[in-house]
């Protein structure tokens, strides 16, 4: 059996599962699963993930698995990238976890308000935008730095933060203001060949 992707092609949790897939060469089957007709609340559903979300993976021997890092983790192990030094991995680690507490929250949320809610800028809560251009910034320090989030090869913590970076001006953010990130996606970009 084929990996399974349960996956909405909007989402960027459930890009970079695609994205570790295709470039670790992992076959797999992308299964379009639309949050906005509710496609994650039917009983089939439910029954892989009883969380309702996506995305979510079944694995080769049948066993479902939910969270993007999780998954890409999962299936990354033992790959080039994860670094093989335990404190390069480690700050692997520390950066994909920043992803889901405080940079998520922030670029993803005014990104969905913006560009698939239809909600006008004046209507995005101001800290959304505060703490998002907070992140950015963060990782502009740290990329003026590296030419990647843990030094000079590609991890999957690069995949988990470009996957709503590369989209966070449909959120209202200016990617102009953080050239080093904006020069950080267009070489995690090349690398993952993502064109879309």
């Amino acid at each position: 059996m084929t990996l399974q992707i349960y996956g909405d092609h909007v989402s960027g949790n459930c890009l970079k599962v695609k994205w570790t897939a295709t470039r670790l060469g992992i076959p797999f089957r992308w299964i379009e699963t639309d949050v906005m007709k509710a496609e994650t609340r039917t009983p089939e559903f439910l029954a892989l993930n009883p969380a309702g979300q996506v995305p979510t993976v079944v694995l080769p021997d049948g066993r479902p698995l939910a969270q993007s890092n999780a998954i890409i983790l999962h299936l990354a192990e033992g790959s080039d990238l994860i670094p093989s030094d335990p404190y390069a991995r480690a700050r692997m680690r520390e950066w994909m976890f920043w992803e889901q507490y405080s940079h998520e929250p922030y670029i993803a949320v005014a990104r969905f308000q913006r560009h698939l809610a239809g909600k006008a800028a004046s209507e995005i809560e101001p800290r959304l935008m505060e703490r998002g251009n907070g992140a950015l910034a963060r990782l502009e320090q740290q990329l003026a730095a590296t030419p990647f989030l843990v030094g000079e090869a590609l991890s999957l913590a690069d995949v988990a933060l470009v996957a709503y970076t590369r989209v966070a001006h449909e959120g209202g953010f200016d990617l102009d203001r953080y050239p080093a990130v904006k020069a950080w996606v267009a070489r995690v970009e090349a690398d993952l060949a993502i064109t879309d």
